[in-house]
């Protein structure tokens, strides 16, 4: 691949800073020529994340040393970096089969999206001696669609126990996950649209919800989004006409048995009731 000429900078296409080599100085966005530092997967212009194994762009390793990633470049991702590998290791470790029992079943049914269930990669054996460090697992094996449920759910988990750091610090590595996923169903985009209201993007609630409406105006989970959206705004009077919208068509609605509704029944429900006491 050609890297960009030392005497010749262009735009970061994440920053807009003047950059040059194979990574930005300035955010770590990777650039023309650019290849991940632990796997050596050639990286896509304006990546910020290795869509193979998940590690920053700009980290670098010993197996890489030679890629021509400068140490100026990669110094200020470091530490971020290990926290990143940590953070990554823990959802996946953790997190695995969180879903509600048997909700996996019905989404395999309906042919939707990164519904399979799997066993986490490098689990302990059943015999493994009780306090022994388990395996990290390896994250290259998840899809895409697997990598953005495991991070939806610990998102979720975090911000339930209030801790809004946490949310905050996996919100960057969600949203790349999802953005790996071409096209999203309505499910996942539920999925981006809540974790955009629990870390405080207004913005990115609000887009999942406009699209989700685009593709089946009477959508519940897309009226419910909408709604958050509007109230993080302080716009009740919007809010209240989302609620309106949502409780007149909630019966035909819940009759069709869409996969999502029974994967996210209790935001639903809680959706409906709280809309009720509005009226």
């Amino acid at each position: 691949m050609t890297t960009p000429s030392s005497g010749s900078p262009a735009p970061c296409p994440s920053c807009g800073t003047a950059a040059t080599g194979r990574f930005c100085s300035s955010c770590g966005t990777a650039l023309a020529g650019a290849v991940c530092g632990t796997c050596a997967a050639p990286l896509s212009v304006g990546a910020r994340y290795c869509h193979r194994c998940g590690t920053p762009a700009g980290t670098a390793s010993a197996g890489n040393a030679g890629a021509g990633v400068g140490l100026g470049n990669v110094m200020p991702w470091a530490v971020a970096a290990i926290a990143l590998v940590a953070l990554i290791a823990l959802v996946v470790g953790q997190r695995f089969g969180a879903r509600p029992t048997g909700t996996s079943d019905v989404l395999d049914g309906a042919n939707a999206q990164g519904a399979t269930a799997i066993t986490a990669p490098g689990a302990s054996p059943a015999g493994e001696r009780a306090g022994s460090m388990p395996r990290a697992p390896d994250i290259s094996q998840l899809t895409p669609a697997q990598r953005a449920e495991r991070l939806y759910d610990r998102i979720m988990t975090e911000s339930e126990a209030g801790k809004t750091d946490a949310v905050r610090s996996f919100l960057p590595m969600a949203v790349a996950a999802y953005e790996m996923i071409a096209p999203l169903n309505l499910d996942q985009r539920y999925d981006l649209g809540r974790i955009g209201e629990v870390s405080g993007d207004t913005s990115l609630a609000r887009a999942q919800s406009d699209t989700i409406l685009r593709a089946r105006p009477t959508h519940l989970l897309g009226l419910i989004l909408g709604a958050k959206a509007a109230r993080m705004v302080g716009n009740e009077p919007h809010a209240r006409q989302f609620d309106v919208r949502l409780v007149s068509v909630e019966a035909r609605e819940r009759a069709t048995g869409l996969p999502e509704y029974l994967l996210h029944k209790s935001d639903i429900d809680a959706a409906m009731g709280a809309a009720r006491a509005r009226q």
